[in-house]
Formats: structure tokens, C-alpha cells, sequence
């Protein structure tokens, strides 16, 4: 059997994605380990998974925020100048110490993790990317400045912390990239190379400790999840506040569930029930549609369950994810900063009472149950380890993740 080790960034959507494959390969008889911050990776993977300890630059440090004014080549900048390059140097260290304890046949590179493909190519360890956003974080085309800018970056990092003589591109390995999604809502592969495998989201069941009022829900009303992730409470304010002002607005009985971790609506009543966290897979089989920010998570795991989407990105990947879904026919896109209770209102009508935008929704639902999920991503990883084909090693009896 092989061992696979998972490195990931301190970002619970770019976790949830691999608990799945994790599950499916120590189902298998494989032996599996994250390399990330515990402190966010531990509660998602399970108290006995292994977790490797790889610093971050503090979550909480107020130059992390991005300015929400900044959009395009700026913003593209930003992440990388402030988040993902800090966040490869932090990480290195870590990584390698991993790698040398569990010694991996495969490491498993998130998108947002290049460390773990620089350190992976450095030590001669076969890997392979996890794409858990087909938008990928290359320069947008007609950017040829910022593409060339990342490049020089990403060139710094190898001199840092990867092989100084290799030209490889941490972002997409040339041996395996896991994308969660499938050309039905990513549009034709395009020239990424045979290495990119569609398999679908990994749709797993993630841990929820808190009471969810599931009275409050009335089959015989829509009702609409409205959420913007678990890295927008800074900019959340007008925006839900004007989603709930169109459901409330709304004559046919509709209902909401804003899910609200900053407390920026603070009353729930009898249209409008605001939680700070909700079970959101749970839930999502009881939703008629979602507002939300575009994340591929979310957006992924509403489609999975047929819902038709108003998307409303805010930043990096999202207007992406979002003409993903308008393009598929699976939702309306709205502007976040300028999108009032009006404008929000006509497109919860549209996506609620225009049939196309369910069938839609439905069409790539099924596509990502075809793509095969966790259980096709774990099919791959296996047979590159097997093309790796390292020899045996003793290493303690896996652990499934809970």
C-alpha cells in the first residue's frame, strides 16, 4: 500500500475537498497525512488523522485584508504579494520535516500550497496538484504583465525553497492535477495537459456541533440559503442586509436562512432566520436555491443537490466561478458592491420561477456524480503512486479520518 501526503493551506474550502479522497484511500488500505496549520486542518480531517505542523502568516494580521476596491491585475497581485508567496515561505519547512518523517509516495499539493509542490520536485517525491478551483490562480488572459510578474515570483520561491536548476510550475504539476469539477460547469478542458483529471466536487460530511432550528423550515415554502463564505464577514454588511430586504419583499411566502458569523443582521423572524454557522450540506436538501459569493465550494455542493444559484463574487476566484454558472445556464450573476434589494429580488425570480436555471443546475449535478467525486480522485492518485512505484517501507497502520 502507499502513503499520501496532503498539503494544504490554512483555508477550511481548500481542506474540505480532499477529506473525501483521504477517506476513500485509507478505505483502500492506504496511510494518509495532512501537512498544514493544525489548528484549522485538525477539526476538518478528524482527531485521529496525522497533522504535520507548517506555520502561516498570522490569519488575524489586518494586511492580510484585502481592500475591497482592488480587482483585477491589483488584486491578482495582492493575493500573491501578500498571502500565497508569505504563506510558501512559512510553509517549506514544515513540508520538507513531513516528508522526511512520513516519507510520502505521493504528495498531494493544494493550488494554493506551492510549497508543497516546490519542496515535492526538490526532494524527488512524485506529486500531484489539487485544483479545488477549476479557475486555477495563473494570470487571467490579456494580463501578460501579471503572468510574466507571478512568474518572476514563483522563480524567487524556487531559489528559496525548491530546486534552484528546476523550471517547474508548483501550480500545476505535470504528472496528475485533481480538478473538483467537471466541463460541464468548467467549459472545455482546455490546453492544461492530459495530466488534468475531472472528477467532480468531493461532497464528504464535515463535523457540526451546533443546534439547527430545523422546524423553522415549512416544506411548503421556498426557501433560499444566502452565504458568503468563511473569509467575507469584513465586506458582509450591506449585502445581506439588501438579501434580506428582497426575500422579505417577496409576496409568495419565500423564506431565507442567511448564514451570518459577524452578526451583521442579528434578528432572525418568520421570513429571515440568520445563523452564524449552518450544517450547509444538511440544509442544502431542504433549499429551493443559493445566493452566494461564487466560492467553488459552495457553488459545487449547491449544484450537487440541483439548486440554480445568484452568484455575487467578491474577489480571486470567484467572478470566474461565477461565469462558470451564468455560462452553464445554472444562475443569475449580480454586482456584490452594487447589487441592491431590487436587483437581488429579480434574480431570485428568475432562478426560482424560470424552469431553465433548475435544469441546468440539475444537468451539471449529474455530471459531477458521473465524474465519480472522492472515490475517481483517489482512483487517480493510486495509480500515479503505482507509476512512482517506490519501495516498500514500514510505516505505522492508517488512521481514517473521522
Amino acid at each position: 500500500m502507499s502513503r499520501f501526503l496532503f498539503v494544504v493551506p490554512p483555508l477550511v474550502g481548500h481542506v474540505n475537498p480532499t477529506v473525501g479522497v483521504a477517506k476513500q484511500l485509507v478505505r483502500r488500505g492506504h496511510q494518509v497525512a495532512w501537512a498544514g496549520l493544525p489548528e484549522i486542518v485538525g477539526p476538518l480531517v478528524g482527531e485521529r488523522a496525522a497533522v504535520f505542523r507548517c506555520a502561516s502568516p498570522p490569519l488575524d494580521d489586518p494586511a492580510l485584508l484585502r481592500p475591497h476596491s482592488l480587482r483585477g491585475p491589483a488584486a491578482l497581485k495582492f493575493l500573491w504579494e501578500r498571502f500565497l508567496e508569505p504563506l510558501a515561505d512559512a510553509m517549506a519547512p514544515g513540508v520538507r520535516a513531513a516528508v522526511e518523517e512520513f516519507r510520502p509516495d505521493v504528495l498531494v499539493a493544494d493550488q494554493q500550497a506551492v510549497a508543497g509542490g516546490l519542496v515535492a520536485d526538490r526532494l524527488g517525491v512524485a506529486w500531484a496538484t489539487s485544483a479545488t478551483t477549476s479557475a486555477g490562480f495563473t494570470a487571467p488572459a490579456g494580463m501578460p504583465k501579471v503572468d510574466t510578474w507571478i512568474t518572476e515570483l514563483i522563480q524567487g520561491l524556487q531559489q528559496r525553497i525548491g530546486d534552484p536548476g528546476s523550471t517547474v510550475d508548483p501550480r500545476l504539476s505535470d504528472r496528475l492535477v485533481v480538478t473538483f469539477s467537471t466541463e460541464a460547469l468548467a467549459g472545455p478542458a482546455r490546453s492544461l495537459g492530459e495530466q488534468v483529471r475531472f472528477v467532480g466536487p468531493s461532497i464528504a460530511s464535515r463535523p457540526y456541533t451546533c443546534d439547527f432550528p430545523w422546524q423553522w423550515l415549512d416544506p411548503a415554502r421556498a426557501t433560499v440559503l444566502i452565504t458568503l463564505g468563511t473569509a467575507n464577514s469584513e465586506v458582509a454588511a450591506h449585502f445581506l442586509t439588501q438579501c434580506a430586504q428582497a426575500v422579505r419583499a417577496r409576496t409568495d411566502g419565500l423564506r431565507a436562512v442567511v448564514v451570518d458569523p459577524s452578526g451583521t443582521l442579528r434578528e432572525s423572524d418568520d421570513r429571515v432566520l440568520v445563523r452564524p454557522r449552518v450544517p450547509q450540506l444538511t440544509l442544502l436538501e431542504r433549499c429551493d436555491a443559493v445566493i452566494c459569493h461564487g466560492g467553488h465550494n459552495t457553488v459545487c455542493e449547491a449544484l450537487w443537490h440541483g439548486l440554480p444559484l445568484v452568484v455575487a463574487p467578491i474577489r480571486d476566484d470567484q467572478p470566474a466561478v461565477a461565469a462558470q454558472v451564468v455560462d452553464a445556464g445554472a444562475g443569475v450573476r449580480v454586482r456584490f458592491n452594487r447589487a441592491t434589494a431590487a436587483h437581488l429580488g429579480a434574480a431570485l425570480d428568475a432562478v426560482l420561477r424560470e424552469p431553465g436555471y433548475r435544469t441546468a443546475a440539475a444537468r451539471v449535478g449529474q455530471s459531477f456524480r458521473d465524474a465519480g467525486g472522492a472515490a475517481a480522485a483517489a482512483t487517480h492518485l493510486e495509480d500515479l503512486a503505482a507509476r512512482a512505484s517506490p519501495p516498500e517501507q514500514d510505516q505505522p497502520s492508517p488512521q481514517e479520518p473521522s
